[in-house]
């Protein structure tokens, strides 16, 4: 709160001395389109997202409105945010290491829902819009076990979440990208895509190589079961 309000106060003075108060948005777009600052009359969406590792916005609401109804592919078709970009715009928010992204709708509406393991050490979720990448919501998970077995796979990966999602983007839409600390003893990226047909296929990715492999069957089996529950 305290930081909040030396905030204020200094883009108030800032304004009475005649200045301008200028943010960086998140959006790719805003920043190529503005090349530099914005002015300060941001909307509320983009407020919250105007400092790095700081954005903290509550409740913000996807410009892409889908419901929990809608197909996967629908959902696929509908982004407007590839995995690797939500996973630059979540980086961006929070520097660190992206350890997990899904394509989701949720009551904000089509999202990615991103973690992260900070620089700060601390785990993040981050809720991006799938269709600009605005940070709509961003908390700590405090619920998070310290697992020091994933806090090892993530700082040791070679191979990033966004680099695991364009190996994979060849065999269809990337709609969800998890590291697996413990596949089979070792770790590896866990990739799902969407084909514009609508087969769904689940892609094991080497953090350390990149290499590509199809998921064991079993895998996919199990997955499909857990969705039923």
């Amino acid at each position: 709160m305290k930081r909040h309000l030396i905030i204020a106060t200094a883009a108030a003075a800032a304004l009475v001395a005649g200045g301008t108060v200028t943010a960086a948005a998140v959006s790719n777009d805003a920043n190529t389109a503005s090349g530099g600052g914005l002015p300060a009359q941001t909307s509320p969406h983009h407020a919250g997202s105007q400092a790095t590792g700081t954005a903290q916005v509550q409740d913000g609401r996807s410009s892409i409105r889908l419901s929990d109804d809608d197909t996967d592919r629908r959902e696929a078709d509908a982004a407007k945010v590839s995995a690797p970009d939500a996973a630059a715009a979540a980086l961006k928010a929070v520097p660190g290491t992206v350890t997990g992204l899904d394509l989701d709708t949720d009551r904000p509406g089509l999202v990615w829902d991103a973690d992260v393991l900070g620089k700060d050490g601390k785990w993040h979720e981050i809720t991006l819009d799938a269709g600009d990448a605005r940070v709509l919501n961003q908390h700590v998970d405090h619920d998070e076990d310290d697992d020091a077995q994933e806090r090892a796979a993530a700082k040791d990966a070679g191979t990033d979440a966004a680099a695991a999602a364009r190996s994979a983007a060849s065999h269809g839409t990337v709609t969800s990208v998890e590291l697996d600390d413990d596949h089979r003893g070792k770790a590896v990226w866990e990739v799902e895509t969407i084909t514009k047909n609508g087969n769904e296929h689940k892609l094991l990715v080497d953090p350390q190589s990149g290499n590509v492999t199809a998921a064991p069957a079993h895998d996919t089996d199990d997955d499909n079961d857990g969705a039923d529950d």
